[in-house]
């Protein structure tokens, strides 16, 4: 990539800051996107983010997050529903055009009833979404995640939910993390064509420090990005590019500092 037109901060990447912080923050290193996280966004009034992002000219790539939708009962089910609709509605007012979601773990059902419990709770939420005017984006996770944050851990998987809706309400989340390792990542991107509804990057360290805390800066591990990034745009994706980076170790860089190398890294590796 040789500019920032693309480029938008994922929150978790530059976790210490507030959410007014990340505004100004993407502002002064030139994004012109920022992928939102609910837990910031509940850190102000509605408004003052709307002035905020209007006034720095920074758009909403995505909100994080929905999803886990399995509960070990009807009503946490309920309530787990209740809460998406909530993120829809935050969605729509921010003018997020996605919705991420990451699908949650079994809660005791087998492997296929919890993935058809997703469906299913996608198909109660699709009619929602599609009136306020977001899309759903079912992110697949790296399948060490199984267990505790998604029984959804391929392109496979995720793109034959979709296409069970239209494709103007449901599609999917390529990040590089979760789906590098897949023999057959390219061919499911070209599968999922027009439904990606956003690209995350981040690296693959090695060995990795930690599950879910180990996610490296862009050409510091072993994901070929650029392979995945113009495999994205082939399949006809040319929207934001979200770096998404859990890692403890760049939470506690100065902000800034670790803004530059962001941006550094971007440039050269994305």
């Amino acid at each position: 990539m040789n500019d920032l037109s693309r480029l938008s901060l994922n929150q978790i990447t530059i976790k210490q800051w507030s959410l007014a912080q990340a505004i100004e923050g993407c502002a002064r290193h030139g994004l012109g996107h920022i992928g939102i996280w609910r837990d910031k966004l509940a850190e102000q009034p509605l408004p003052q983010t709307l002035r905020q992002l209007h006034d720095a000219g920074i758009k909403v790539s995505s909100l994080c997050r929905g999803g886990f939708f399995s509960a070990p009962t009807a009503a946490a089910r309920a309530a787990q529903i209740a809460d998406n609709r909530r993120a829809i509605e935050d969605c729509a007012a921010i003018g997020s055009p996605v919705l991420v979601l990451v699908c949650g773990p079994a809660h005791g059902q087998s492997l296929a009833e919890a993935r058809a419990t997703v469906a299913d709770a996608i198909a109660e939420l699709a009619p929602f979404a599609k009136s306020h005017g977001v899309q759903l984006g079912i992110e697949p996770l790296h399948p060490m995640f199984a267990a505790e944050r998604s029984v959804i851990v391929t392109l496979e998987q995720a793109t034959q939910i979709a296409l069970q809706f239209p494709a103007d309400t449901v599609g999917i989340v390529a990040d590089v993390f979760h789906i590098w390792w897949d023999p057959l990542v390219h061919q499911e991107i070209a599968r999922a064509g027009r439904r990606i509804l956003g690209f995350h990057v981040s690296d693959w360290l090695v060995p990795l420090p930690d599950l879910l805390l180990g996610r490296g800066m862009m050409g510091e591990g072993v994901i070929d990005i650029r392979s995945l990034r113009q495999s994205v745009e082939r399949a006809g994706y040319t929207g934001p590019i979200e770096v998404e980076i859990f890692n403890q170790a760049l939470w506690n860089e100065d902000p800034d500092a670790a803004m530059r190398r962001m941006v550094e890294a971007y440039l050269q590796h994305v």
